[in-house]
């Protein structure tokens, strides 16, 4: 639905810290469904850890706010001026590793639109089974703010 390139139009981030490589499900307003293929090139893979790579907890779940932060813009028509921060993590569960030659399938429901704030609850699946779960909250910001630059 919609591939990395179209991607890059929506979210800022770049590599090395791009984590969805594509979206095969979308209903704005709803849910999101993204993929993150994980490749033993992933450089956090260097010291996480050495002889035994695992993907990051925190990489999970900020490839999973990534692809909410697609469904918000999607959903909101939020502007390329704004940006969306983190505001919490609730409920946060990791129920298994994430290795090299996984492929994630990120799942993000709403929870809740509003004008400058969203919830959604995230679920990552590797094989179908459960590896990581929880609900995010972002804040759009003016990308111009002062709090945003220092």
């Amino acid at each position: 639905m919609l591939d990395i390139h179209e991607i890059q139009r929506l979210l800022p981030h770049r590599y090395p810290f791009l984590l969805i490589d594509r979206i095969i499900e979308m209903e704005p307003g709803k849910r999101i469904v993204g993929l993150k293929n994980v490749t033993i090139n992933e450089p956090y893979f260097v010291g996480h850890f050495p002889g035994l790579p695992i993907m990051p907890g925190v990489l999970i779940l900020e490839s999973m706010a990534q692809a909410g932060g697609v469904l918000v813009k999607k959903s909101m028509n939020v502007p390329d001026d704004k940006l969306m921060f983190f505001m919490g993590i609730d409920k946060a569960k990791f129920r298994r590793p994430v290795v090299p030659g996984d492929q994630v399938r990120l799942e993000i429901d709403v929870l809740s639109l509003h004008a400058r704030f969203a919830r959604v609850r995230g679920k990552a699946y590797v094989d179908g089974t459960l590896v990581a779960e929880a609900e995010l909250s972002t804040m759009i910001v003016d990308r111009n703010r002062k709090e945003v630059r220092g």
